[in-house]
């Protein structure tokens, strides 16, 4: 019994020379292997009988022969890739160069075929990255990302703080109102006290808040003194990724994605407490129980399995940031400036230098060592913190309610009538007359 064949005819305008594909020549082979002659299968695909001939004799495709002609590029292929990398991938630069330098005038079209090859690598280069996987407890990643909420029916921009175990996938979330350096040792001694452990190290991205320098080539880098301080109090490595690399933290970089429109798009909040609640609570019932797409199992599984013990113990002791100490001199408007926010004290203290003391979020101020002033820490950027009373008694000044105006100048006492002359009597000394 004949085996049936089924095979879709080629479809080929009249005169067509063009070649067939390779999976219509293995049809050719299979139509003969059954039994089928050349003028049959050429009937069944649809093409000519000497092309059938032609590729049953050849045993299967090949591809078409064509001539080679040198490009006036050819010898300068090493050239042309030094200067593609160079100018990272911009194949018009590369033509003026070749025309200042080289003397060779071509059109872009013709740098832009010769160099081809050279932009897929280049392409390829930038994208291509090596899933590394670490042990448990050897790595945390962390990051901030922003993003706008509304928060008590206003549009508010947050900064989310994003901190990932590398080998349990498990994360802790933190909202901040800045991405300055307070806000990136807050979020990862909560880190800390989230897992209940210090990792090995932590990968970070080059932000100026803790990296000050980052060579490119040379990959020499040089933290900021004060968080080099805190990796030595909580003793962890620090690791920066390579500058434009930030997927070298790509578990971390998904969880920011993550957070943003799992946990925060389309919620509203009245307030950012309640939003730093709804996240924690999110991290405990969503983030920590669902199956991982990489490692198949809940992060929190993971985690208690393996990771936990892994961590150094966290030591017993107080925050990094409790107590930080400064001296500031008290400007012309009463006030010391302090994380760019401007806090009050006494106006008789004008001038003098005074003694800033942040602990547990309170800024108190001190003068010869005795309290002039205690206010609670602004988390805002930029702002005013004033207590009225600091003011009171200012000169060119009073208090009215919430508003300080300027104080009327003093009635003007009549002159004495024994002190009024005549004008006669000045006439006759001017020397003249009104």
């Amino acid at each position: 019994m004949e085996e049936v064949f089924q095979a879709q005819p080629v479809q080929r305008g009249p005169g067509s020379d063009t070649m067939l594909a390779p999976q219509e020549v293995q049809k050719m082979l299979a139509l003969q292997a059954l039994g089928w002659g050349a003028k049959r299968i050429s009937r069944e695909l649809g093409c000519s009988r000497n092309t059938v001939r032609e590729y049953l004799r050849q045993g299967g495709w090949r591809p078409m022969r064509t001539t080679h002609r040198e490009s006036v590029l050819e010898p300068h292929r090493q050239w042309l890739a030094e200067r593609l990398r160079q100018h990272r991938g911009n194949a018009d630069v590369v033509r003026q160069d070749l025309q200042r330098e080289l003397g060779i005038r071509v059109s872009l079209r013709t740098v832009q075929r010769a160099v081809e090859p050279l932009r897929r690598e280049l392409r390829a280069e930038s994208v291509a990255t090596v899933r590394y996987e670490t042990a448990p407890g050897q790595q945390l990643q962390i990051d901030f990302g922003s993003t706008s909420v509304i928060v008590d029916g206003e549009p508010l921009r947050i900064h989310l703080f994003v901190a990932t175990l590398g080998y349990s996938r498990r994360c802790h979330v933190a909202v901040f109102l800045h991405e300055r350096q307070s806000s990136w040792l807050h979020g990862l001694e909560g880190a800390f006290r989230r897992f209940g452990g210090v990792p090995h190290e932590v990968l970070l991205d080059n932000a100026k808040p803790l990296v000050t320098e980052h060579n490119a080539q040379t990959r020499e880098v040089r933290f900021n003194d004060r968080f080099h301080a805190f990796c030595r109090y909580w003793d962890f490595t620090p690791r920066a990724c390579a500058p434009y690399r930030a997927r070298t933290k790509g578990k971390d970089e998904r969880g920011v994605g993550y957070v943003k429109r799992n946990a925060i798009a389309g919620h509203r909040f009245a307030s950012v407490e309640e939003l730093q609640a709804h996240l924690e609570r999110w991290v405990r019932e969503v983030a920590d129980v669902r199956i991982h797409g990489s490692t198949g199992e809940p992060p929190l599984q993971r985690f208690e399995r393996h990771e936990r013990a892994a961590l150094r113990p966290l030591p017993s002791k107080a925050p990094f940031l409790q107590v930080r100490e400064v001296t500031r001199r008290v400007h012309t408007d009463a006030c010391i400036e302090l994380d760019t926010n401007r806090y009050s004290v006494p106006w008789r203290l004008i001038g003098e230098t005074v003694t800033v003391v942040v602990a547990e979020r309170q800024v108190r101020v001190l003068y010869a060592g005795q309290e002039v002033a205690c206010h609670a820490q602004s988390a805002l950027r930029r702002c005013s913190v004033i207590e009225r009373s600091h003011l009171v008694g200012i000169v060119g000044g009073q208090l009215a309610g919430m508003t300080w105006l300027p104080k009327m100048p003093p009635p003007i006492a009549p002159v004495p009538g024994e002190l009024q002359r005549p004008l006669d009597q000045y006439e006759a000394v001017a020397g003249g007359s009104w």
